[in-house]
């Protein structure tokens, strides 16, 4: 097993196959054009297929593929495939801005994935566009359409809140999720956007959405955690009809009870989406370093491994990578 020196248990790694991105959103990407990776420096499938078969075999039993935006790298199916064929992944998932879902829901499904976490901030098209500076919100209510009738189960939907931004959206986001059976998951601005705009008092606290949702629509009693080291928690309508998440990073950290490592598209290993520091896997995976010699950086990672992110301290500092450079 993958324990810190915290007692914490590490089984869940999400896995970045791409810095690209086909959205522009404001929480997330600089206010020019980013710079991605050169191609050369991402990580193959193989070599990505081999790493997680590696930190399975440690005790990770669930896989996240993520981004930048995960489906604009090429024949993504191929990797779900790979992935869902490793002994020991017990839950294959992905999140996407949706954009290409309607094209890629069926083959991914058919290649094995089973769960699907679609971004989306608001209903308003004018908002959407502003929010992510691009248009396409009916693609991605198109991509969810596709993702149901593909027959994936449980789809949640991710949504940033952002005070001044998105208040107007956490009622109709929710009722959405009602009347289709999809989780809304409601995301704390955080601290992670490649054009430094981030303040603390634009974070819509969890709280305030539990509280406007409660007024607005029915009451929510909350359950708790889906399993221990989950970064949601769940709630449910008190009327029977629908769940709702919270991510509450900022107002309500969860770093005792964290369970994740990531791995960056350019084969960097994080212990925190928050750290400062990597871990070159890639290196050894070029390398010609044996399958010990990865496990051990694995291990030594997740060892040194901080008690949390501190962002609500004096002291914390940025990431010297964006989130869409890290993965979601």
């Amino acid at each position: 097993m993958l324990v810190d020196s915290f007692g914490r248990k590490h089984d869940n790694l999400r896995v970045s196959v791409t810095d690209r991105c086909n959205l522009r959103c404001i929480y997330c990407m600089p206010d020019g054009e980013p710079t991605y990776l050169p191609k050369a420096e991402l990580l193959s499938f193989e070599e990505i297929e081999r790493f997680v078969r590696i930190a399975v075999g440690l005790g990770v039993n669930k896989v996240r593929i993520t981004g930048g935006e995960p489906l604009v790298r090429r024949d993504l199916k191929s990797l779900v495939r790979m992935l869902a064929g490793i002994d020991g992944v017990q839950d294959l998932a992905l999140t996407t801005n949706g954009l290409l879902l309607a094209e890629q829901a069926q083959a991914l499904h058919d290649a094995g994935l089973r769960r699907i976490n679609v971004h989306l901030d608001t209903l308003d098209p004018a908002r959407f566009e502003r929010l992510v500076r691009r248009p396409g919100l009916d693609r991605v209510l198109a991509g969810l359409d596709a993702a149901q009738a593909a027959g994936f189960d449980r789809i949640k939907i991710n949504a940033v809140a952002i005070r001044g931004e998105t208040e107007a959206d956490l009622v109709p986001l929710a009722r959405l999720g009602r009347e289709r059976g999809f989780e809304v998951r409601f995301i704390e601005y955080m601290p992670l956007d490649a054009g430094n705009h981030w303040e603390r008092k634009k974070v819509l606290f969890g709280q305030e959405i539990v509280d406007t949702l409660s007024r607005e629509i029915a009451p929510l009693v909350p359950e708790g955690r889906d399993v221990p080291g989950a970064p949601a928690t769940e709630f449910r309508f008190a009327d029977g009809a629908g769940r709702i998440g919270l991510i509450a990073s900022v107002s309500q950290p969860f770093c005792r009870s964290c369970n994740r490592i990531r791995i960056t598209a350019d084969g960097q290993l994080r212990y925190c989406l928050f750290a400062r520091e990597e871990s070159d896997v890639r290196s050894l995976l070029r390398g010609g370093a044996g399958d010990e010699a990865v496990a051990d950086l694995i291990r030594r990672t997740v060892d040194a491994k901080w008690e949390g992110h501190e962002i609500n301290a004096a002291r914390f500092l940025k990431p010297q990578r964006p989130m869409y450079a890290i993965g979601g």
